[in-house]
């Protein structure tokens, strides 16, 4: 079975700014050809989920790097410590996808909690291919649009 379910896009937009969609990119690419994984920090209302900040994180899938990844849960707890003193929250989890598509695999989604953004970075040998937004909505992920303000890094 799928983990996707193509017809249903998310109830809500992940906002990310071009400054932080261009950081992940290059977090992502310095870790190619590795899954590279952190967090979102940021505001999350009903529909709309404010990304303020991005936080790289450890892999410590060390089996199988080049295609999973494990994030570090202190560096996750030290994430939402810094961001709770900020009034913030962890709004998501981001992830590489090295020479794959930006779209959930069966592993992602058995790792998935309900209530986070699933970001997804498709990367090459040349740079980032694609980035998209994943919200696990029961059984499956449904596609999160991703909006950018219109601000360059």
């Amino acid at each position: 079975m799928s983990p996707l379910r193509a017809v249903e896009t998310a109830s809500t937009q992940l906002w990310l700014p071009a400054v932080l969609q261009h950081e992940l990119s290059r977090f992502a690419q310095a870790s190619y050809p590795l899954e590279a994984c952190g967090l979102l920090v940021g505001r999350a209302g009903d529909t709309k989920i404010d990304t303020v900040r991005v936080v790289p994180a450890r892999n410590l899938n060390l089996e199988r790097p080049e295609d999973r990844y494990l994030l570090d849960p202190q560096d996750f707890l030290a994430t939402d410590r810094a961001a709770r003193a900020e009034g913030l929250e962890i709004v998501g989890i981001w992830h590489s996808h090295p020479d794959h598509p930006a779209r959930p695999s069966g592993t992602d989604l058995e790792s998935a909690w309900e209530g986070y953004s699933y970001l997804i970075i498709s990367t090459t040998a040349d740079g980032a291919a694609a980035l998209r937004s994943w919200r696990l909505v029961g059984d499956r992920f449904v596609e999160e649009a991703v909006e950018q303000e219109d601000t360059e890094p």
